[in-house]
């Protein structure tokens, strides 16, 4: 039903044709006067409708609702202080891009909001073919086509905005992306708000702070009016944009205004046919290319092979050097502390635990240098609008793109922010959906069991290896989403929209940042979760140590033994036979009989209990368990030259164990974040146990088929 006293706002850019439809609506029945205070002219008037009556507002022509001129701050307030029940977006279809930037603006704002999709006739002597249905579904808008010179089409808009109206859910923000930079500015900007409310109700957090960022000198002045909000929120705006002028080489509007164009441009691209030759900008014409159905891909693949050359041929020098000082630490302390718990804690618990997870650091932050580089290019968005064809065929949301490669689709990422990212997805099974293959990326706390094992068996080949491994876990991240899909959580998608920034040269200094916090927090994860972790499975693995009898008739027959080399073996086998009596080896023993069609040992099957805490808790526990059995510590290698040694290890197991931490449970936070996103315990158990079975089904089936053909 139509509400009575219906108010519509008309607004758009200059030249768009307002003035034109203005007349057409309202015809003899309008008025003319000034705001209040201002010189500003302002127009209204009545339009009709079904014999009923419905108030227009002409607003001044604007070309933002950022408060840079005076028609702007007064079209800005009418909207937020009168609260029109629609406002109609007067946009030119022959320059539709370029128009559709104000609507954007309307719909972060939250307003109702329907497109006048104006001279449509221009668009089509240009070559320009305008899906309006497309176009509709994509904005999440009304669109209605109109020639209002003609008076064509206003019937039509009328009953769009009576019926958004009557069946509208009111003030509803869009949230779009600007980039990993501004939105982690605008979550610290929100969080300083403390829950206050603000003075013009209807706005949301989220909006207010966008427009600190973009320094709104009047939402900046309405802000430090508010007691509720004035606080630390000037400083802190202040910091945060520095940091992104910094980090980007481009102040917060600047870059909010990219995002928010390319944003359009994908919009613009599905929605709208150039059957003529346009001119395009240099960006339009590099995605001639890079975004092109046949060679987009190929490139695509080309520059992550590329990253993983660069990485292992980069990193191989320091990670060495590393391997050496962890050694030659190790060595220090065993040679300085007498024999005993407290050599055997710092020497296995602490150094050959934790050394173990941070001698792969520069590995990690040459991989997060190379994927800083894609982000800040703006090549990351064209690598999600790449994968978007891929992922609707097999039932996932194109915006599912930005949380899997968040997560580690390029290797390196962390699952709990790619869980978090998955807000942006209005479809609820695509966005449950896309939170349970999450955990099948190769997030950085795998990168580092990774880079062991390759190290260990496939060093000849590590960049084809850890390319292969990515592939793989698409591979399947996809299967799994399609099973879903077909299963649980049957449905359709919605429409996808994909921002695609211009492309920028990156700064060094951007990139030092970007590359520094991220290696910095996972320096920070080592020595704090790690390390903790480190230490219980040391003492996990220490105690209680043999019953007095027996190591006593071990001690005897190392002393009875002929030789430097039986001695030596007899004291291998002594301090085997001390781990496999520790809680950690009686875990681990009592597992083997579930895991020893896989391949795997007591020892890996301690790691891998460690591994749901962190993935690095694997590496740290393998490199804390064959430190407690070495018996010569000058002699001591590297981890992964021990693993090569080691009895039972081999290709084929290695490769089942480096399938099974890419699938088998995510970790414990990012269980807890789907626990919370998802609103239920029963879809991260459910996470959990999914991903374990089907890990092991796959490591089963690679050592057994493995043995079948002879390998291993």
């Amino acid at each position: 039903m139509l509400k009575q006293n219906l108010t519509i706002a008309l607004a758009g850019n200059p030249n768009s044709g307002k003035t034109s439809m203005f007349n057409a609506l309202t015809g003899a029945r309008q008025h003319v006067g000034n705001y209040p205070g201002v010189t500003v002219e302002k127009k209204w008037g009545q339009a009709r409708l079904d014999h009923r009556q419905i108030n227009v507002v002409d607003l001044p022509g604007t070309y933002s609702l950022t408060a840079y001129s005076l028609e702007e701050v007064v079209a800005r307030n009418f909207i937020i202080k009168e609260k029109p029940d629609v406002v109609v977006d007067v946009v030119d279809a022959s320059n539709l891009e370029r128009n559709l930037y104000l609507a954007v603006q309307f719909m972060e704002l939250g307003v109702p909001v329907v497109i006048a999709l104006n001279m449509v006739d221009v668009a089509e002597k240009k070559g320009l073919h305008i899906d309006e249905e497309k176009l509709s579904r994509l904005l999440g808008v009304p669109v209605v086509p109109t020639v209002a010179r003609q008076g064509r089409g206003m019937k039509e808009l009328l009953s769009a905005a009576a019926d958004l109206v009557s069946h509208g859910n009111g003030w509803k923000p869009l949230q779009i992306s600007y980039g990993q930079d501004v939105d982690q500015a605008l979550l610290k900007l929100v969080n300083n708000f403390n829950g206050q409310s603000l003075i013009w109700h209807p706005l949301s957090p989220r909006w207010v702070g966008l427009k600190l960022l973009e320094n709104d000198a009047e939402i900046i002045r309405q802000v430090e009016q508010d007691p509720g909000l004035a606080g630390n929120l000037s400083p802190l705006r202040r910091e945060l944009a520095e940091r992104i002028n910094k980090t980007l080489g481009d102040d917060p509007a600047g870059v909010i205004a990219d995002y928010r164009y390319g944003f359009l441009s994908s919009i613009y691209r599905q929605a709208v046919e150039e059957t003529r030759a346009q001119r395009l900008e240099l960006s339009d014409k590099i995605d001639k290319v890079l975004t092109n159905r046949l060679l987009g891909p190929l490139f695509l693949l080309a520059v992550l092979y590329g990253i993983y050359e660069f990485v292992f041929w980069a990193s191989e020098t320091p990670v060495a050097w590393l391997e050496v000082f962890f050694g030659w630490l190790g060595g220090a302390v065993h040679a300085s502390i007498p024999e005993g718990p407290l050599q055997s804690l710092i020497v296995s618990g602490v150094i050959d635990g934790v050394g173990g997870v941070l001698g792969f650091v520069p590995l990690i932050m040459f991989m997060f240098f190379a994927i800083a580089i894609m982000e800040d290019s703006g090549y990351m968005a064209r690598v999600a609008y790449l994968l978007d064809r891929v992922l609707r065929s097999f039932g996932l949301h194109g915006n599912s793109v930005v949380p899997l490669i968040v997560g580690g689709g390029i290797s390196g990422g962390c699952a709990v922010p790619a869980v978090m990212a998955t807000r942006t997805l209005k479809d609820p099974k695509a966005r449950l959906a896309t939170m349970l293959t999450i955990p099948f990326m190769n997030c950085g706390a795998k990168l580092p069991v990774y880079a062991l094992l390759i190290a260990a068996f496939f060093a000849a080949r590590q960049a084809e290896a850890l390319f292969a491994l990515t592939l793989i876990s698409w591979s399947l991240a996809l299967l799994a989403a399609r099973v879903l899909r077909w299963t649980v959580l049957k449905g359709e998608t919605s429409p996808f929209v994909m921002e695609l920034p211009p492309y920028r040269l990156p700064t060094l200094r951007g990139l030092f940042i970007h590359t520094w916090e991220r290696t910095w927090q996972y320096v920070k994860k080592a020595g704090t979760v790690i390390l903790a972790v480190s230490v219980l499975m040391w003492a996990l693995m220490s105690m209680p140590g043999l019953p007095e009898e027996q190591a006593a008739q071990w001690e005897a027959r190392v002393a009875a033994a002929a030789g430097e080399e039986a001695r030596q073996e007899l004291q291998y086998q002594q301090a085997q036979a001390e781990l496999a009596h520790s809680f950690a080896g009686r875990l681990g023993s009592a597992l083997s009989v579930v895991t020893a069609p896989l391949g795997f040992d007591w020892r890996t099957n301690v790691a891998l209990v460690g591994g749901f805490a962190a993935k690095e808790v694997v590496v740290a526990t393998l490199g804390t368990a064959y430190s407690l059995g070495e018996v010569d510590p000058e002699e001591a290698s590297g981890l992964s030259g021990r693993l090569a040694r080691e009895p039972g290890w081999n290709p084929l197991m290695a490769f089942g164990l480096m399938i099974f931490v890419m699938v088998y449970a995510p970790c414990f936070v990012t269980v807890a974040v789907i626990k919370k996103e998802s609103g239920s315990w029963g879809w991260a158990l459910f996470s959990m146990l999914y991903t374990t079975g089907l890990a092991y089904l796959l490591a089963l089936l690679i050592n057994q088929g493995g043995k079948l053909l002879g390998l291993g």
